[in-house]
């Protein structure tokens, strides 16, 4: 194996803070949301260097799409509880709209 493909294969899931975003994938909402509160804090603060702001927004995006898609899973999950038309209690999916 070269050394750069090395370099690669060790790069691989991190942003360009050298941060591991792999972890992203297994994070609960809760914590993804979170972490996502606290980069969107910093960032505002305006605190680091541009390429720490450029890792954290990187990671921010990231964790964003992994809400929406736990959100989507959920909703997906939901059901409605409604009477069928004999009076019998019957569930189907929730709709949004």
């Amino acid at each position: 194996m070269t050394e750069n493909s090395q370099n690669s294969e060790n790069q691989m899931g991190e942003n360009q803070m050298g941060e591991n975003t792999d972890d992203i994938q297994t994070m609960s909402f809760e914590a993804a949301l979170a972490e996502l509160k606290m980069i969107v804090e910093r960032l505002e603060q305006g605190e680091g260097k541009l390429d720490e702001a450029i890792g954290a927004y990187d990671r921010g995006a990231k964790l964003k799409a992994h809400c929406e898609t736990k959100l989507r899973e959920a909703q997906e999950k939901v059901e409605k509880i409604t009477m069928g038309p004999d009076g019998q209690p019957r569930t189907e999916p929730f709709d949004v709209a």
